[in-house]
């Protein structure tokens, strides 16, 4: 007899255990998700689906702890599937079965895309999206590319270093920042759009809350609106992205960049940013947008202390679960100089192992400045799974 202590931590493991004995590619990936631990937090829920929960526990053999309104059901993802079966699923609990479902196929089949204008991005490796900051006032750059030009030769470097995409912004959102107004931020941000485009140099993405900004830059060659209010700053940015067929990526973020570090109060960080996220998607595709459009991202460093941000990294498997695309923006903030003590012009290689954890934790898409030593980061994370 021989046994083998297999990574319970990656699906790969089993996956592989299962293909070098025979198994085909498809049924052996299914397997292996499907017996690896899956934990969801369950609420708003009745006391009579709080009982039927407990007493299905007890007969599946997952585990169930409860309280008042909620449950935590934990088990591997196939002991759990029945209940989003309504052929399976005790009659008391049906109610769990659409967003049960839901969860559940975001965990066996995640974006493999992502629909931008004119075309789409694949997500099958790390997309990383090369920061071109045309502010005076940005926190770790700004200033640095005083002209268009200057600024359409550095997006030129980002996308010669392994950048996919390139995310122009000309309003900081720093804390603290002042606003910008509208005519000042179209006369910074539409000349290197227009620039980069002519050069076909791109995808380009635009960063602002503004829907005339939005639009200006959209018709200047930007095929992604991102947005760090989620489109909760003007009501008019969803019609603007829609209309044009961009790629929207939706931040969370509480408040503005002047009041949002007062506003970092959190019970559970991930699951509270998670459900503020799945709000605003939600919004956005009632707004028309549709959801291969949308990319969600956690908004590190926005309404979040440094802790508050190292638990959202390590626990970021609950906005992965939304099933929408993932993007971090974690280059030179804060919490990664309260760990490493380094200041912001020297938190590049700090950036590159925070991105390499969020690709194991599920995210497609890095915002940072230095793409360089991020994409070398990023290649050795995700040969793991997807080997050169």
């Amino acid at each position: 007899m021989k046994i083998t202590a297999l990574a319970a931590h990656t699906p790969e493991a089993v996956r592989a255990a299962l293909a070098a004995r025979g198994w085909e590619a498809q049924p052996a990936w299914f397997a292996a998700v499907g017996i690896q631990p899956f934990v969801v937090l369950i609420e708003a829920i009745s006391e009579a689906e709080r009982e039927a929960l407990v007493h299905w526990g007890t007969k599946s053999g997952a585990d169930v702890l409860t309280g008042d309104g909620w449950a935590l059901v934990a088990g591997t993802a196939s002991r759990v599937a029945p209940l989003a079966r309504y052929d399976r699923a005790p009659a008391e609990l049906a109610r769990l079965a659409p967003a049960l479902g839901r969860v559940l196929a975001a965990r066996a089949e995640p974006p493999r895309s992502w629909a931008i204008r004119g075309g789409e991005l694949s997500l099958e490796k790390p997309v990383i999206i090369g920061i071109v900051n045309v502010t005076p006032d940005s926190f770790s750059d700004g200033g640095r590319l005083p002209s268009a030009d200057a600024a359409i030769s550095h997006g030129e470097k980002l996308m010669a270093d392994g950048s996919r995409l390139l995310d122009v912004g000309g309003e900081s959102t720093r804390p603290g920042a002042a606003p910008v107004s509208v005519k000042e931020e179209i006369a910074r941000v539409v000349p290197v759009i227009a620039g980069l485009a002519k050069r076909s140099v791109g995808p380009i993405a635009v960063d602002t809350r503004k829907a005339e900004v939005a639009r200006a830059a959209l018709d200047a060659g930007a095929a992604v609106v991102n947005d760090v209010s989620g489109l909760r700053f003007d009501a008019g940015l969803a019609a603007v992205a829609r209309d044009a067929g961009a790629g929207v990526v939706l931040m969370h973020m509480r408040g503005t960049p002047a009041t949002m570090d007062d506003l970092a109060k959190y019970q559970h960080v991930a699951s509270e940013v998670a459900a503020e996220l799945a709000a605003r998607a939600a919004e956005a595709e009632r707004e028309g947008i549709g959801r291969e459009r949308i990319v969600v991202d956690p908004g590190f460093g926005f309404a979040k202390t440094a802790a508050q941000n190292f638990r959202l990294l390590d626990e970021l498997a609950t906005i992965v679960a939304l099933g929408y695309p993932v993007a971090v923006g974690l280059s030179r903030k804060r919490f990664l100089g309260a760990a490493t003590g380094r200041p912001v012009e020297d938190r590049d290689r700090a950036t590159a192992v925070a991105c390499a954890l969020a690709w194991e934790r599920g995210a497609r898409l890095f915002r940072v400045h230095d793409v360089a030593l991020t994409r070398e980061a990023l290649a050795l994370a995700s040969a793991t799974t997807n080997p050169p």
